[in-house]
């Protein structure tokens, strides 16, 4: 792994957790990096999900396909995130939904039970595998609870507010699935609030 790969990984696992640059180091050893153009398929629907790859850079995203091949948008992935089946990881069923690279994408990968192995040396990185999964459910509560109690454009703005840094690189098209509505309905949504 290169230095800038490195200060990236860095960066993006302290969003997570504080990790010190010996154990980044540690981790760095046991990743590779993996590039991904834009549309590429990280996993697909079907696959079983050994890794967990952290998103450097790039936009990506989770989604369900349904048996007419309709695409729902499960959740947006940005730097800082990860992409893998925690189902999968820990039953060894295969996953339920795929993930695609929107844009160009660059990972930074380990197999689980690496992770695992490496918890369990040190508190730090267990302390670090514990808030991912903290910041997943937590990530899944406040999803869950948009869906349930707030409107479309109240989940426009909060998507808005979220993706400020990196929603223009996200086609609409992606964001009306990730909210949950059409292409028709986002764009009277954006229209009402001057943004067209």
């Amino acid at each position: 792994m290169d230095t800038s790969h490195f200060a990236l990984l860095h960066t993006t696992l302290n969003r997570v957790s504080a990790l010190d640059q010996s154990l980044t180091a540690r981790l760095a050893h046991a990743m590779h990096i993996q590039h991904y153009p834009a549309n590429a398929t990280i996993f697909a629907c079907g696959d079983t999900v050994k890794t967990v790859s952290f998103l450097l850079d790039g936009i990506g995203r989770y989604f369900y396909l349904d048996s007419q091949g309709n695409e729902r948008n499960k959740s947006l992935v940005q730097p800082g995130g990860a992409f893998t089946s925690v189902s999968s990881l820990v039953t060894g069923c295969p996953s339920p939904f795929a993930t695609q690279a929107i844009t160009h994408c660059t990972t930074a990968k380990i197999h689980y039970s690496t992770l695992l192995e490496l918890s369990e040396q040190h508190v730090e990185v267990a302390t670090f595998v514990r808030r991912l999964y903290e910041r997943l459910v937590i990530k899944k509560e406040q999803r869950e609870a948009a869906f349930l109690m707030q409107s479309a454009t109240e989940r426009y703005q909060a998507f808005l507010l979220e993706f400020s840094d990196t929603c223009h690189q996200i086609p609409l098209r992606q964001v009306a699935m990730y909210l949950g509505i059409t292409d028709v309905a986002l764009s009277r949504i954006r229209n009402q609030l001057g943004l067209t």
